[in-house]
């Protein structure tokens, strides 16, 4: 594409925001996408899972993230949602004019499209495993197995829900899935409750205890035990 059809490219976001710290190396912008091809029962941020939100084209999205480029100078932007690869032209635009202001964008997603288009083009991705209600996680493996075609840094995150993929089994399975790529649980929490009842939404996981700091450390403890198992 000419620099006019990439400026032109539109697309849905939820929200842009600046100032994280846990979305990637150093400090970030975070674009929330839009829509979403799944419906976790935890998802924080049900306001992304409907295309809807803020109609922008690309241009315009970068031109607004590069007022914080002094900001985010040693950390970048990262696409986050909702699903960012859903929407492959929007995100291809985006990614290529960040680039050509050299800055360092990251993608978060929930690993279903193992798109080598997607991933060529970006500077890492951290996919989160979503193994609370499924038991395949055959998907995330031609996901991280795309990634390596295409020499892309994963990072891997995987939501700790009591009661729901805590046991040692289901902690096993996950640790010889990843392996060899850097981890982190986060523990459930239910701070969105309150944007479900906003939303009129029924909030799936609402009867489900929070994941406390005894049940993490016995998780991590659990991972790592497999992980380094000679």
């Amino acid at each position: 594409m000419d620099r006019s059809e990439l400026w032109n490219t539109a697309g849905s976001i939820d929200s842009v925001y600046c100032g994280s710290g846990v979305d990637g190396k150093g400090l970030r912008c975070v674009v929330f996408f839009s829509g979403c091809n799944l419906r976790c029962p935890f998802c924080h941020n049900p306001e992304t899972l409907f295309k809807g939100g803020e109609q922008i084209r690309a241009g315009e999205l970068a031109e607004r993230l590069m007022k914080y480029k002094p900001y985010f100078r040693r950390g970048g932007v990262t696409l986050s949602g909702g699903e960012p690869f859903l929407q492959k032209k929007f995100l291809l635009s985006l990614v290529d004019l960040l680039h050509a202001q050299g800055i360092h964008v990251l993608a978060e997603t929930n690993g279903q499209i193992a798109d080598g288009e997607i991933l060529s083009v970006l500077d890492g991705v951290i996919v989160d495993i979503k193994n609370q209600e499924g038991e395949d996680l055959s998907v995330y493996r031609r996901f991280i197995v795309e990634c390596g075609r295409h020499n892309i840094s994963v990072q891997a995150t995987c939501v700790l829900v009591p009661g729901k993929n805590d046991t040692p089994a289901k902690i096993a399975e996950l640790a010889r899935l990843l392996k060899n790529i850097p981890f982190q649980f986060l523990p459930f929490r239910k701070l969105c409750a309150e944007k479900y009842e906003n939303l009129g939404l029924v909030f799936p996981y609402a009867g489900i205890e929070e994941c406390d700091e005894n049940a993490l450390k016995n998780a991590e403890n659990i991972y790592k035990s497999v992980v380094f198992d000679k």
